[in-house]
């Protein structure tokens, strides 16, 4: 991995000159800030000193495993999705930090928040509370369920947006198995984040056109749901419905990486062509390559049945033979890795994904570089993942002189 990097000077990003008050924590609400302080624009996060776990602020700050005399609050999900932003702590419901919080309303183009809506109205902190402060702020609420329908208000996380929204289904789709589960990644709230990312942007452009300000809510039922039936609405996109739930393609035990002699690999031979190629490549031109059931559109009702007849001669070769044999062919083609692997990826390694950076209150960490590349108002990382409160002063002090 690379040699511990410096942090940039100033923000080079498309959001320079824009100010955000981040109300949220966990994954979904923290991670889309992240990604616009990224982007450049200054994230100021409010932390309440005496919620959550451990010490309290965020509750992602204390899990995980920190080496010995690493500060508690710098737990590993926290550095990963709270760089770029200063932390600024006090207890929202004490009327005599209300003054320093509608100061830093005043200031702030965004206002983000994962608190539930209820609990935002008890603390003075709705929308039309919030607008008498900041006439023209973006108010992004990032919600559980959509405040029109009957779970609005109700608790929300991964596993159970994962449950409500069908993505729980689609591994039984797949295997046969009739048991919900779960996939094991936290996909509903990082789905949710860049759904609540992209809002916020689009109220920032509608500001810069209109002048006006908005309420904009991030329902992350809606959102996952959404997001799940892109490719899973199917063949009930039709009314009345035409057949299955479930792109063919893909809930098929057999799409998966395929074995070879000494490892896996991705593959995906795709149109018409490549699939010839890949026919004749395994030997198989003149008996599979001209099976009716595989060829055209045909392919893809007997997807799971070819699926498998890959796997049977992936293995006769190394990982290394597959993929010289079949780059040069165009055929989409790749190593998989395990998570151990990506560290020395030959491609991550090219471009500089993992980054090492020294905290100067806890040690070296290593970090994930911005992945979207922006040739003109390129990202940058800025500032280390703050302590818990670490700002406060310094951020009263800069928006008492603004006032």
């Amino acid at each position: 991995m690379a040699e511990v990097k410096q942090l940039a000077n100033e923000a080079t990003g498309p959001l320079k000159g824009i100010r955000i008050l981040d109300l949220t924590s966990v994954v979904f609400g923290a991670y889309a800030t992240q990604m616009l302080g990224d982007q450049g624009a200054e994230v100021i996060k409010l932390e309440d000193p005496g919620s959550g776990r451990g010490n309290g602020g965020d509750i992602m700050r204390w899990p995980g495993h920190t080496p010995k005399d690493w500060p508690r609050d710098l737990g590993p999900i926290f550095l990963t999705i709270n760089r770029n932003k200063r932390s600024v702590s006090f207890n929202l419901a004490d009327p005599k930090s209300r003054r320093s919080l509608e100061a830093l309303i005043k200031s702030c183009d965004v206002f983000a928040t994962s608190i539930r809506y209820e609990g935002l109205k008890r603390l003075g902190l709705s929308y039309e509370e919030v607008k008498a402060l900041r006439p023209d702020v973006v108010y992004v609420h990032a919600a559980g369920y959509g405040s029109d329908g009957p779970y609005a208000g109700e608790p929300a996380y991964d596993d159970l947006i994962q449950s409500a929204s069908g993505l729980a289904d689609v591994l039984p789709r797949t295997d046969g198995n009739p048991t919900p589960r779960i996939l094991p990644s936290l996909i509903a709230d990082k789905v949710s984040g860049l759904f609540m990312c992209q809002a916020i942007t689009a109220g920032l452009l509608s500001r810069e056109r209109t002048g006006q300000g908005q309420f904009i809510e991030v329902p992350m039922l809606e959102c996952v749901t959404s997001f799940n039936l892109v490719e899973h609405l199917y063949d009930h996109a039709f009314d009345p419905p035409t057949g299955q739930w479930g792109y063919q393609r893909v809930v098929n035990p057999h799409r998966k990486p395929f074995p070879t002699k000494d490892g896996y690999i991705g593959l995906l031979p795709y149109t018409d062509k490549q699939w010839d190629i890949f026919f004749d490549v395994a030997g198989w031109g003149d008996t599979f390559g001209k099976d009716p059931r595989f060829q055209g559109l045909e392919r893809g009702k007997n997807i799971h049945e070819l699926y498998a007849l890959v796997e049977t001669v992936t293995v006769t070769k190394t990982t290394d033979e597959w993929l010289d044999l079949l780059k040069p062919l165009s055929i989409p083609v790749t190593r998989t890795n395990r998570l151990d692997d990506l560290p020395e990826d030959p491609h991550l390694k090219a471009v500089g994904f993992f980054e090492k950076y020294d905290h100067p209150q806890a040690g070296t960490y290593v970090a994930m570089k911005p992945p979207v590349k922006f040739t003109g108002t390129p990202s940058n990382i800025r500032r280390h993942p703050p302590r818990l409160g670490e700002h406060t002063e310094e951020v009263l002090a800069e928006v008492s002189q603004e006032a």
